[in-house]
């Protein structure tokens, strides 16, 4: 149950004064539909009102406060033109402006005869000082209310600035005096203040670097924010060790037999990859491991061998891909190996219907087939194993927790392997992974040849199809990617479609098509075409992203650069450089590019390293949208910033595992105070792992 000193914080917004249905619903939609939302959605400016020059010396474009005195209104003459009202100092006059005023109202605000405080932004039209609709009119009395330096928060369509500050306003009163969760010498040592205190100073800026992520008010609620994370991950985590495992611990007879089947050595991170899998499946503790590879490092070979520990042992294994390009791609690596060693495999996805999906379902259920690889499809309702020992998850940042419990929930104390070729910087894999242990595949195998990479502007396609032209007279495959199906009104992107049909027009018919809109066995029959060299050049959007391997295929085109993400980039160029011959890939772009585009473009030209790529992609885009997606199970933090917080995750992490170590069930008064964190945060689920919680 959430403690009841924070009923105050969840109560709904309409709780707040002034604060109806409507404007409810535009607040919620930016922050969030309860009252602590509100107090994690910081100013991102400030107005500051001190400056009082007088009327002939307000500068135009500044935001001031003068004194003046009202001298008369003049109503506009007809409806659509301005209201006036002209008042003066001794220096000069400056005229208040109003569209769609209502005339009574402002004789009330602004009598003739009156000294009044305005303020707001200096204009100058032709030889007249203006202000438009002034921010503030009070009576010199009121001067106290104005002459401040005022919040300013990002909006949304149809919500005002002021509606906002008032929202929050009232957020900021309602909040509790919260008991101290911090450990007192860290937070001693850096000079925070208590956690009521650096809310509302949070909200107050005096100064433009009181908005800065460093300043000692915001790094208190950013490492609030990260324990209260890192703390929900080690609960997880702490649970998953208590549940019973069970032992998982082949006798090496198939893994030997795979190995010797290969025709290529292991890498010694592959090697070392495999032998921590096969330590965690041998305890009696359940496994929860990530695999993070980058692209080609040989991440399917080091599952099958945890899949066939699970099979020497009697119990079967799948493997989860998000799409069904990606669980084809494996199919087609892992059956030839498996068959070697006698084994059959399965495939499920959302195309096997009728008789020959029963058959696979009967087949999973009744034990006759050791090896399953499938989509979405694999944990749906009427998919039921004889005996899961082992689950693998594929690219897991395209599902979120709850997916890959599912799959574990098949069957009895099933050991979870979660991979990923998107390479993950080490704050965020603290973020989302925390609860898991991880190997790295930090080698590319034997034979890995580096791509050369170029950028050129997209002035210069006519040389690229010449390139293109003379490439596919020596047997090259090329892959020509856009990032748009179809034009549409809003871009000026090259669509893959357009594309395919100038290439086809200049290359002639060796040109296929392939994006996300088409039929399933309709992008096959494409596919394959290309993968046989019926097709030399395959014009596609980002489906071939991941699991497509054509090891043929030597040069990638990627227009319209400057639009993917880094770590799109990388990835796309993953699918090429995996034969013997020396591969190129040219990356296109419109000028002018934005600063942020031109440091992304030269990082894929410096470097093929993923894990340094990710890095720099967190940098540049900031954690929220890194993987690409909103979905990606990374938690979204409100408060903390990951490319500049990243000292505070570290010490984030150290704290938590020092609490479960020494009050592993919150019990003690530090742990208490705790758990009000982690209800604040909403990390409700984690609480519930706690035995007496």
């Amino acid at each position: 149950m959430r403690p009841e000193i924070l009923f105050p914080l969840f109560k709904p917004l309409t709780a707040l004064d002034g604060v109806g249905p409507r404007i409810a619903k535009l607040i919620e939609g930016l922050a969030g539909p309860h009252l602590a939302d509100l107090l994690w959605h910081l100013p991102s400016g400030l107005v500051d009102r001190r400056f009082s020059p007088k009327v002939a010396e307000a500068p135009p474009g500044a935001i001031a406060t003068l004194t003046v005195t009202v001298d008369h209104h003049i109503p506009p003459p007809r409806p659509k033109l301005p209201y006036k009202v002209f008042c003066s100092d001794d220096t000069g006059t400056l005229t208040l402006v109003f569209f769609h005023a209502h005339g009574d109202y402002l004789k009330r605000q602004l009598p003739e005869g009156t000294t009044r405080l305005v303020s707001g932004k200096v204009e100058v039209f032709g030889n007249d000082i203006q202000m438009p609709h002034p921010d503030h009119m009070v009576p010199p009395e009121d001067a106290h209310k104005v002459r401040i330096v005022e919040p300013v928060y990002p909006l949304t369509a149809g919500l005002t600035l002021k509606r906002l500050r008032h929202g929050i306003e009232g957020a900021i009163a309602m909040a509790p005096d919260l008991p101290e969760w911090q450990d007192a010498a860290f937070r001693t040592r850096e000079g925070w203040p208590d956690w009521r205190t650096a809310l509302g100073q949070a909200h107050a800026p005096e100064e433009a670097q009181d908005l800065e992520p460093l300043t000692p008010v915001r790094r208190r609620l950013a490492y609030d924010e990260l324990l209260a994370n890192q703390l929900a991950l080690a609960l997880v985590r702490l649970n998953m060790r208590r549940l019973s495992g069970r032992s998982i611990n082949g006798d090496g007879s198939l893994r030997n037999k795979l190995i010797d089947a290969l025709p290529f050595d292991l890498t010694g991170a592959q090697q070392r990859s495999g032998q921590e899998i096969a330590a965690d499946m041998a305890s009696d503790s359940r496994m929860l491991r990530l695999l993070q590879g980058d692209v080609g490092s040989g991440k399917t070979v080091v599952a099958l061998a945890a899949m066939l520990n699970a099979v020497e042992c009697g119990s079967q294994a799948a493997l989860m891909a998000p799409t069904e390009i990606l669980a084809r791609q494996h199919i087609k690596t892992i059956t030839p190996l498996a068959e070697a060693l006698g084994l059959p495999v399965v495939l499920l996805t959302g195309r096997e219907k009728g008789k020959k999906r029963q058959a696979i379902l009967d087949s999973l259920a009744d034990g006759s087939i050791p090896l399953a690889i499938g989509t979405h499809a694999l944990f749906q309702d009427d998919v039921a194993f004889k005996d899961l020992g082992m689950a693998i998850i594929d690219e897991q940042h395209r599902f979120g927790v709850h997916q890959r419990l599912t799959l574990a929930a098949k069957g009895r104390a099933v050991d979870v392997l979660v991979m990923t070729a998107t390479p993950i910087p080490r704050t965020l894999m603290l973020t989302a992974y925390g609860d898991m242990d991880v190997s790295r595949l930090d080698e590319k195998p034997p034979g890995r040849k580096a791509v050369s990479t170029r950028v050129l502007p997209n002035s210069r396609l006519e040389e690229v199809v010449a390139g293109i032209r003379r490439a596919m007279d020596s047997g090259a495959r090329i892959y020509w990617v856009c990032p748009l199906v179809e034009e549409s009104e809003t871009t000026d992107a090259a669509a893959a479609e357009a594309r395919h049909e100038h290439l086809k027009e200049v290359l002639g018919d060796r040109v296929g098509l392939v994006h996300g809109r088409m039929k399933g066995t309709e992008k096959d029959r494409v596919m394959a075409a290309f993968a046989s060299g019926e097709l030399s050049v395959l014009v596609a959007t980002t489906v071939i992203e991941v699991g497509v391997d054509v090891p043929e295929a030597t040069v990638m085109v990627i227009e319209h650069a400057e639009r993917f993400g880094l770590a799109q980039l990388h990835q796309l160029r993953g699918r090429i450089g995996r034969g013997e011959r020396e591969s190129s890939c040219l990356l296109l772009y419109a000028p002018p590019l934005s600063e942020t585009a031109r440091k992304r473009l030269e990082v894929m030209r410096e470097t093929e390293d993923g894990f340094r790529i990710a890095e720099e992609d967190l940098k540049l885009r900031g954690a929220g949208e890194l993987l690409g997606t909103r979905q990606s199970g990374l938690p979204e933090f409100k408060l903390a910033d990951l490319s500049v917080h990243g000292d505070l995750l570290a010490a984030a992490r150290d704290d938590a595992q020092l609490i479960i170590d020494r009050d592993p069930d919150l019990k003690n008064e530090r742990g208490q105070n705790l758990r009000t964190l982690l209800y604040l945060f909403e990390r409700d689920a984690a609480v519930r792992f706690l035995r007496s919680g």
